[in-house]
Order: structure tokens, then C-alpha cells, then sequence
């Protein structure tokens, strides 16, 4: 059974790296099961494996972190839902691909339960929905990012959702290398649903345990 946790409040990104490495360890030696672990960050950039220097366009004193995980420069803030998973492969399948399909799925299925129609779409990693407002006209906005790692088939990292976070500070970087104009960022707040972090919260636990299976909540790791 995976355990899950919400941290309330904000939590540093150094601090949530610790945490994530002692579990990834416990779950590898046997001494914990599994973990998706739900918080909110302060501003803060972070670059992927796979970033460009170039789409650092203006930090403008957010603070910027090297990590490990796969892709590229994202933006993480209050009023966005981050969940890292800390889930077993070698248990699940060693399937790279179907897993972050999944993952996608999840965020697709939590959607849902807000009226909103997340898609995937081939080469973009990541939850996507139809731009909305006059000028749509083919443009799409990502609402979702997802960025994992895996040591020895355990991942760690995970997903991001945006609910009500400052969009603006996705002016400070390119995006998952989203150099294209036609495509944007967005909330569930731009799109006009009223949902908050324990809204969403539920939503993500009722289509974890649909697609993943059963959870048991603990206490916040930190």
C-alpha cells in the first residue's frame, strides 16, 4: 500500500531533496513502502537534466536549483500542487514510458472532477489543455509538468499542477523549453474553476487509488 502525505505551509526545495533521498533509500533496503508526498513550494526555479542555459531569461531574485530530474527549467510556487512520488518499478513495471503515461493519466483524471479536459500530446511530457479566450485559435496551454528520476527503478520527483500560483513567474524562464508561441501556461484559476489545494487534493487521491491503487495517509514527513 503506498503511503501518502500533505505537508501544510511551504517547504524548501533543499529540505524536500533530503526527504525524498532517505526515502528512496528505505524503500530500495526494504524499510519503507512507497510514498506520494503532496506540498507547495516557495518561488523557486528549477532546472532539468535537459536545460538550456539560454531559457533562464530573468530570474529576477527567485532562487534557481540544479536537480536531477529528467527535462528541462520549471517554475514551482504557492497555489501549485507538487507531488512527488516515490513509487517502486521493479514492482509496477519497468516500463519508463507507461509509467509517466500513467502519471499523466492521474493528473487527466484529476482534471476531470473539475470539468476540465487535460490531454496528452506525443513529444510533450506533460498535461495540456485548449487555450482558452478569444484568441485560441490552436493554442494550447500546459497545466501540468512532470519530471522524474529513477534510482535503481525507485522514482523520485514527480508532477506539478497549477491551481492558483502567480503565472507571471513563468515569464522568468522558458518553460520545459516551450520556445513555441502558440503554446502557454495555465491554472485551473485562469480557467475559471474555484478549487482549492485540499480540492485538489482529493481529486489526486481518488484517481491515485483508481489508477495505482490503495493509500494510507500519514503524517507529513517534515
Amino acid at each position: 500500500m503506498t503511503e501518502w502525505a500533505v505537508t501544510e505551509g511551504l517547504t524548501s526545495y533543499p529540505q524536500a531533496l533530503e526527504v525524498m533521498d532517505r526515502r528512496v533509500s528505505a524503500i530500495l533496503s526494504g524499510e519503507a513502502d512507497e510514498l506520494v508526498w503532496l506540498l507547495e513550494h516557495p518561488p523557486l526555479y528549477t532546472k532539468g537534466t535537459s536545460s538550456r542555459p539560454e531559457d533562464l531569461i530573468d530570474p529576477s531574485g527567485i532562487p534557481v536549483f540544479e536537480t536531477q530530474r529528467g527535462g528541462q527549467f520549471t517554475y514551482h510556487g504557492p497555489g501549485q500542487r507538487v507531488a512527488y512520488v516515490m513509487l517502486d518499478l521493479t514492482r509496477r513495471g519497468r516500463d519508463v514510458k507507461a509509467f509517466v503515461c500513467a502519471l499523466e493519466q492521474w493528473i487527466i483524471d484529476t482534471l476531470a472532477s473539475f470539468n476540465v479536459r487535460g490531454e496528452r500530446r506525443p513529444g510533450r511530457v506533460g498535461v495540456w489543455v485548449a487555450h482558452a479566450g478569444p484568441d485560441a485559435d490552436g493554442r494550447e496551454d500546459k497545466i501540468a509538468a512532470i519530471g522524474i528520476r529513477l534510482r535503481r527503478w525507485v522514482s523520485f520527483h514527480g508532477v506539478s499542477l497549477n491551481v492558483e500560483p502567480d503565472l507571471g513567474h513563468f515569464g522568468g524562464i522558458v518553460p520545459c523549453g516551450m520556445s513555441d508561441p502558440r503554446l502557454g501556461v495555465t491554472s485551473l484559476s485562469r480557467l475559471g474553476r474555484t478549487a482549492s489545494l485540499t480540492d485538489v487534493d482529493i481529486a489526486l487521491a481518488q484517481a491515485f487509488e483508481q489508477r495505482f491503487g490503495p493509500i494510507r495517509r500519514i503524517a507529513s514527513p517534515v
